[in-house]
């Protein structure tokens, strides 16, 4: 794990969401929603409200290890009939889920489907507005380098 690691926070809305991940180890994302930078070398999981005492809260992240596109009827055998059963998800292959040492909660309720971080944000973090990769206080780790370092050392 390096700090600059991008970190992909995705919205888990139901409890069977997350255990399919504990089970199987993978995660789906839509084809038509799916955010740019799935390419993330981690995957991080916002619970929704069914979670109950742990909802609206980051628990849980996982190293990202490969994805493919595959219907939702083959990911989901037991839906057939489901209303998305013939479009594209991505299914994204994961490593050892890992508890965080605290949770990062929001302190409002927000609507959040995909939000793009870093590690080390991801480590730091008590509270969602944290991860936020914009805005001030973003600090562009080459270029805080390259100055400590000064002009006569590039």
């Amino acid at each position: 794990m390096y700090p600059e690691d991008r970190v992909l926070v995705a919205y888990l809305p139901h409890p069977d969401d997350f255990a399919r991940i504990q089970r199987e180890n993978w995660y789906r994302i839509p084809q038509q929603h799916a955010p740019k930078g799935l390419y993330a070398e981690y995957l991080a999981f916002y619970f929704g409200q069914a979670f109950g005492p742990d909802k609206w809260a980051i628990h849980y992240c996982a190293p990202r290890l490969g994805h493919e596109l595959q219907y939702r009827r083959e990911l989901l055998p037991d839906q057939p009939d489901h209303p998305r059963a013939n479009e594209l998800y991505y299914k994204v292959q994961l490593g050892p889920l890992q508890k965080l040492d605290r949770p990062i909660i929001s302190l409002r309720w927000r609507r959040l489907a995909f939000l793009h971080t870093i590690w080390d944000r991801l480590q730091t973090a008590v509270e969602i507005n944290d991860l936020l990769l914009e805005g001030e206080g973003l600090v562009d780790r080459r270029f805080a380098t390259l100055r400590e370092e000064g002009p006569d050392n590039w």
